[in-house]
């Protein structure tokens, strides 16, 4: 048996054990990050190729950027979301969404913006950081509600105006040096009390998301992370896989199948 054999075979009896752990009443806790997302040829956010007209993301993404130029902050995020209209969900996100039906107790957490769990079907998402395909009132009038969803894709104009006062929408996304929703944060650490926890494809640096795996651990659930390298969170966790999220993620569904079958 050659090198790369008996690591896939590793591998594969480590998600054999993974799956045998999946009981129908079993409480079931994911998070994701850009790394589900990466076979459906979402552009990264960061890196080199996050790169967009010679700007970083991270300066494009905050209340200071959009309130010095809404019109430059908008042409952003209206080009990602035609980007996004285009892409569909791959195994790992089909996968995640055949667990939510099949498993009762079933949450996902997604740092995600890109909407592609909602496409594939997936029940019980809380989305920690938004959504790109949400918008919101800049000047929070009282007619509208705090999010909605809209799909238009392009604006017919930059910034797009707010259906209610007319004054600027701006993107229902989390943007650095602002908080998660209370809601959302309640939400996702009620998840957290859970038997198995699996963080899939995110690199554990960016909190508060990447502390919920480790209250997860230390309130007991069994702690899996997947993604293409080690994290600052691998030596931590009960499991830790290397490989693509969409790889791994239908190893251990065919692992599923097959217990179930014998």
């Amino acid at each position: 048996m050659n090198e790369t054999s008996a690591y896939e075979l590793k591998i594969t009896n480590m998600l054999g054990q993974l799956a045998a752990r999946m009981k129908p009443d079993t409480r079931i806790t994911v998070l994701t990050g850009a790394g589900i997302s990466a076979a459906s040829g979402v552009p990264t956010f960061r890196g080199p190729e996050g790169l967009w007209k010679n700007f970083r993301p991270e300066s494009l993404a905050t209340p200071e950027a959009f309130h010095q130029n809404p019109k430059l902050v908008w042409e952003w995020y209206d080009w990602r979301r035609q980007v996004l209209s285009t892409k569909t969900p791959n195994r790992g996100h089909e996968v995640l969404a055949s667990w939510s039906h099949r498993y009762p107790n079933f949450t996902l957490i997604t740092q995600n913006v890109d909407g592609l769990h909602e496409r594939a079907g997936t029940q019980n998402v809380i989305r920690f950081h938004g959504s790109i395909w949400e918008v919101s009132c800049w000047n929070n009038c009282s007619p509208s509600s705090s999010r909605w969803w809209d799909e238009t894709v392009p604006f017919s104009s930059i910034p797009p105006a707010c259906p209610h006062c007319g004054g600027m929408l701006r993107p229902g996304v989390v943007w650095f040096g602002e908080g998660i929703d209370p809601d959302v944060m309640r939400r996702s650490m009620d998840a957290v009390a859970c038997d198995l926890f699996l963080t899939i494809g995110t690199s554990s640096v960016v909190y508060p998301a990447a502390s919920l795996v480790h209250e997860a651990k230390r309130r007991g659930a069994y702690s899996v992370e997947m993604n293409v390298e080690s994290t600052p969170a691998s030596g931590l966790l009960d499991l830790a896989l290397q490989g693509r999220a969409e790889e791994l993620l239908a190893v251990c569904e065919r692992e599923i199948r097959e217990a179930q079958a014998r």
